[in-house]
């Protein structure tokens, strides 16, 4: 099987093949820490996990590097508000941002660069910059000079007024051209800062990324990803001034950008107030059925987020993890089952995570009608090895289906007892009685009435 990847530099789809095959590189773009990430902020984290994962199970070795931006105008106001140093809003939102990450069954990446311990790395980048003319400094600040370089606005393929126009440049009177974007700014005594060349100051955001991605990854990287919404200013940013520092070589060689989470039909954004921010969904949804949501579009795609997202998410892991309770008589191994060829088939083909989706729920349909001990088994590690693949399936139904709230258990329960009527009416008799037995294990008895089931806790 050949990993196929769609490359944002290139607008194709090209097979993945990494410059060094001993050692698989990949940079994610982390979170901001100055508040609780939306759901929106998840998305790459959850669905270039899955992508890590992949490679994984491919190469010998892979290096995921997802930074933490630790320093930054909006932290500065955050901790200006409180009254407290940078680091009280930084600790507490990283900490929080792990946490949600896990729930949401993302695994740590191998290194979690943040900016403030890259200081060195990020003068040492900006001082190369100014040695080969490609960077000024000018009233304290050093800005990169984008006439300098030849490609600039590849990645994003804008011309240069409208470059301009969607970065909302700041006409500084220290700018030598108004496209240039800085690389280290003055600090006052009230904010924080470091000692420079160009003296006290803080770094701007592209250079950071720049600088950590060098140094763990290397000058060139396989896979450099983020949401589409990075893709101008910063991936450009990125792109021109570890080209210029690094001689010229590649700084990316596939680039991948996960679509925006829609609201109502507009982007979610704090800026405009429509976010869902995870630590209140993880308060009224299960983890997993946030998870299910985020990998049900293809990750280049806009996907719609409501509620009825969220409920069909949870529809549809009840009737995956019934199927596991109704083969819990099936002894395997924990973290049993190869992955299917089927799914492996589906996430070569651009990580296509719904495609992967269809072919569990067909997974979970074919187990359902599986009779010998045999086929049972089989069945099982196949569901199992699916779902891994996913970051899905990996508790045990018991702990799913003892989740949630009084409310959100009742509409849980409401939505199997209309399953099961829809299977009876489609003669789907042997889950009908799957779902009742599951019912009556979790002490739900239920009645026939002229008005139609209803159910009633025992």
């Amino acid at each position: 099987m050949t990993l196929r990847l769609y490359n944002s530099l290139t607008r194709q789809t090209e097979p993945f093949v990494p410059q060094n095959p001993e050692r698989v590189t990949m940079y994610v773009c982390g979170p901001t820490v100055y508040n609780y990430v939306h759901i929106g902020n998840a998305r790459p984290p959850v669905v270039f996990g899955v992508l890590a994962a992949l490679l994984r199970r491919r190469w010998p070795q892979v290096v995921y590097a997802r930074n933490i931006t630790d320093v930054d105008d909006k932290i500065n106001t955050a901790a200006r508000e409180l009254g407290v140093p940078i680091n009280v809003i930084t600790d507490k939102y990283t900490r929080a941002f792990r946490e949600h990450m896990d729930a949401l069954g993302v695994a740590a990446p191998d290194v979690e660069p943040h900016a403030t311990t890259h200081i060195p790395q990020i003068i040492a980048m900006i001082e190369r910059l100014i040695e080969s003319g490609h960077a000024y400094a000018a009233d304290g600040h050093v800005l990169f000079a984008v006439a300098s370089f030849a490609d600039y606005g590849a990645l994003s393929r804008r011309d240069r007024d409208e470059m301009l126009a969607g970065a909302r440049i700041d006409v500084a009177p220290y700018k030598r051209d108004p496209g240039d974007f800085v690389l280290w700014k003055p600090s006052s005594d009230e904010l924080p800062g470091w000692d420079s060349p160009w003296g006290r100051g803080r770094p701007g955001w592209h250079i950071e990324c720049s600088a950590m991605a060098a140094a763990h990854l290397g000058e060139t990287i396989d896979i450099h990803a983020g949401g589409i919404d990075l893709q101008f200013p910063h991936h450009e940013n990125e792109i021109a001034q570890s080209t210029c520092a690094h001689g010229g070589k590649v700084f990316a060689r596939y680039w991948l950008h996960n679509g925006m989470l829609m609201f109502d039909g507009a982007k979610m954004s704090k800026s405009i107030g429509n976010v869902s921010r995870v630590n209140d969904l993880l308060e009224r949804h299960p983890a997993e059925a946030l998870r299910y949501a985020l990998l049900s579009a293809h990750y280049r795609q806009p996907l719609d987020w409501s509620d009825g997202l969220i409920e069909q998410s949870v529809r549809t892991l009840d009737r995956l993890y019934g199927t596991l309770r109704d083969l819990e008589d099936v002894q395997v191994e924990a973290g049993d089952g190869d992955i299917p060829a089927v799914i492996e088939a589906a996430l070569d083909d651009d990580l296509n995570t719904p495609a992967a989706l269809a072919q569990l729920a067909g997974i979970a349909a074919a187990a359902r009608k599986a009779e010998t001990a045999e086929e049972r088994s089989a069945a099982k590690r196949a569901l199992l090895g699916a779902g891994r693949a996913l970051g899905l399936l990996q508790q045990a139904p018991s702990a799913w289906f003892a989740r949630g709230t009084a409310d959100g258990d009742d509409a849980r329960i409401q939505a199997l007892v209309d399953e099961r009527n829809a299977a009876k009416k489609s003669r789907d008799f042997a889950r009908a009685d799957a779902i009742r037995d599951q019912l009556a294990a979790e002490g739900i008895a239920l009645e026939d009435t002229p008005q139609g089931v209803r159910w009633k806790r025992a």
